[in-house]
């Protein structure tokens, strides 16, 4: 053992034999004054053990609340997705009434197709859709919406359910049109390239002082044979006059970047 460590051993022992002589009176007055000066100790050490005890509390609490939140977090999820799929099902239905409301008021005979593959190098300028040579669906067809003129069916899948529908955003596609309340006619068709919004058509060969302004209706005229008259292609954003003719920026009626339902003409009443 080490001096100091015996020293202390001794000076313990010492003062342990010296309490112990003492009188009853003189230990007590020794344990008063030993009490005393640990009582600082033990009152800091029971407010440490009361501290760590409330934090460990906290923590667990904490923990607790951390798994409610994630728990509330995947709730909130699935909510919206229900939600999302609630309001796919309501655009839906929407478009399938507004379909079967047109299939009943329309003049025309129609067969009711939905567009099935869209390719994104080609948005504006063909669709595919759910009907083919076996619904009774030849080539160059007029196609319709539940607002106005939506093209042509420029390819079939002889014996099959598919046809191949010309929009009339392309710039191939092109209708004889007039103003309304205008003795104006024109040609209405597609421009070249891509848009960043909604794309617009172009109605040319207007006359050169063409009695147009925007928001005019233009309509089809019937003539060609493969659109019916009095449908309904749009309304004109502006008029540019030429020297010789004029031209009109039109603005399509139909939502061509959210096709859905369409409606091929196979005969006409009038």
């Amino acid at each position: 053992m080490k001096p100091l460590n015996l020293i202390a051993l001794l000076l313990f022992l010492g003062g342990a034999a010296w309490a112990l002589t003492r009188s009853d009176r003189s230990v007590r007055e020794i344990q008063n004054t030993y009490y005393a000066a640990m009582a600082p100790f033990l009152k800091s050490g029971s407010a440490m053990e009361t501290h760590a005890r409330a934090f460990l509390e906290e923590t667990q609490h904490s923990k607790a609340l951390e798994a409610e939140l994630e728990i509330t977090r995947e709730q909130l999820q699935g909510l919206y997705l229900m939600k999302s799929r609630f309001r796919a099902l309501e655009i839906e239905n929407e478009q399938l009434r507004d379909a079967l409301h047109f299939k009943k008021t329309t003049r025309f005979a129609v067969c009711a197709a939905r567009v099935n593959r869209r390719n994104p190098t080609t948005w504006w300028q063909t669709v595919e859709i759910d009907a083919g040579s076996k619904q009774g669906i030849c080539s160059q067809l007029c196609v319709l919406s539940n607002k106005g003129l939506v093209g042509v069916i420029d390819r079939v899948d002889h014996g099959g359910d598919r046809s191949s529908v010309l929009l009339l955003t392309d710039e191939k596609c092109q209708v004889s049109a007039r103003v309304e309340n205008s003795p104006e006619v024109g040609i209405l068709n597609g421009q070249r390239g891509g848009f960043d919004g909604v794309p617009m058509l172009r109605l040319r060969f207007l006359s050169a002082n063409a009695a147009c302004h925007p928001g005019q209706r233009v309509f089809t005229t019937g003539r060609g044979g493969t659109f019916q008259a009095n449908i309904l292609l749009g309304t004109i954003e502006s008029v540019e006059k030429g020297a010789l003719d004029s031209e009109a920026l039109v603005r399509p009626v139909v939502d061509f970047a959210n096709l859905g339902t369409v409606f091929v003409v196979l005969s006409s009443d009038s």
